[in-house]
């Protein structure tokens, strides 16, 4: 199988929700409300993640094994026995480092046109 070909190749590009959701997860275990509240500050508040998306988007992304239920828990004092915990599988993790990759390339030849880096919309 050529790198073209790799499963975690085949998926990209990523929607922005999903790939702020795999963001999210990258660093650690978290419930989805830790998952909302975290998109929207890595984006600077310009995506917010409503509970019809977030939950939809992670619903796919168990089906494609790029994340799964942790079985780990906060002490009970901290915990919401209501709360479902998600981490990255080892695909997942593989997944969101090739799509910064792309993006990072993206970036990379927009700069190269000379398009300033706060370009500002009409």
């Amino acid at each position: 199988m050529n790198a073209s070909t790799e499963p975690r190749d085949r998926c990209l590009p990523l929607s922005n929700a999903i790939f702020h959701i795999l963001l999210a997860l990258y660093d650690g275990d978290k419930h989805g409300y830790a998952i909302m509240t975290e998109a929207q500050e890595i984006s600077n508040g310009v995506v917010r993640l409503g509970p019809g998306t977030l939950y939809g988007n992670i619903s796919k992304l168990l089906d494609k094994r790029f994340i799964e239920e942790s079985p780990a828990r906060p002490e009970a004092a901290d915990d919401d026995p209501r709360r479902r915990y998600y981490r990255l599988t080892n695909l997942g993790k593989a997944v969101t480092e090739k799509e910064a990759q792309r993006l990072h390339a993206l970036v990379q030849a927009a700069r190269n046109k000379s398009i300033p880096h706060q370009a500002k919309l009409a």
